[in-house]
């Protein structure tokens, strides 16, 4: 290789190494990871709902207001198209979390019509699928824990000097954190017992 090419391409990779470019890459993308993995874990939640429903309708199947309010929840959450670059834009994120938040709400509603039912909490079917949700919201609430802390370092980043000039130079924005009106109820998950 040329000595004359050498010079301005070991500046150049030195500037961009030094403006925090590649910093601003590295945590890109560490926030796209975490969000996959609470795309994944609402995923993994909604999967459970049809068997949930199921197996509380076999029991209380005059709670139809409740049933339908469950099924509406999931199918709003279903018409979101959810994708990792979905933290680049705060409109579809939040309509996303607000989804969600009306999922946990639906959610919540059955689990509570299904403690009036002693045949139900005592029922294999039913016990299996609530240790399945529990698990589901603790793991929902790490990866959310773990986004919220992904995009607190990268828009920490994004606005410290002198990365603020790279990220202005190259397009890098902050990302949209999760944001619910009781900030303690998203601190810890919902509580999921039946007296066991």
């Amino acid at each position: 290789m040329n000595r004359a090419l050498l010079a301005p391409l070991l500046a150049v990779s030195l500037l961009l190494g030094g403006c925090g470019y590649n910093t601003l890459q590295s945590q890109d993308e560490q926030i796209k990871a975490a969000w996959a993995e609470v795309l994944n874990q609402y995923q993994r939640r909604s999967d459970l709902i049809p068997n949930l429903v199921a197996t509380v309708q076999g029991f209380a199947k005059q709670e139809k207001d409740v049933f339908l309010g469950v099924t509406n929840a999931r199918a709003k959450v279903g018409s979101i198209q959810a994708t990792p670059e979905m933290v680049d834009n705060p409109e579809a994120f939040q309509r996303f979390v607000q989804a969600q938040g009306e999922l946990t709400g639906a959610l919540s509603r059955l689990l509570v019509v299904a403690e009036n039912y002693p045949q139900l909490k005592s029922d294999r079917n039913f016990l299996e699928l609530q240790a399945q949700l529990e698990g589901t919201e603790n793991r929902i609430t790490v990866a959310r824990q773990r986004y919220v802390r992904s995009v607190q370092e990268y828009n920490v980043t994004v606005r410290s000097f002198p990365t603020n000039l790279t990220a202005m130079l190259f397009g890098f924005g902050q990302k949209p954190q999760f944001t619910v009106e009781d900030e303690k109820a998203i601190a810890r998950p919902p509580k999921v017992d039946f007296g066991k």
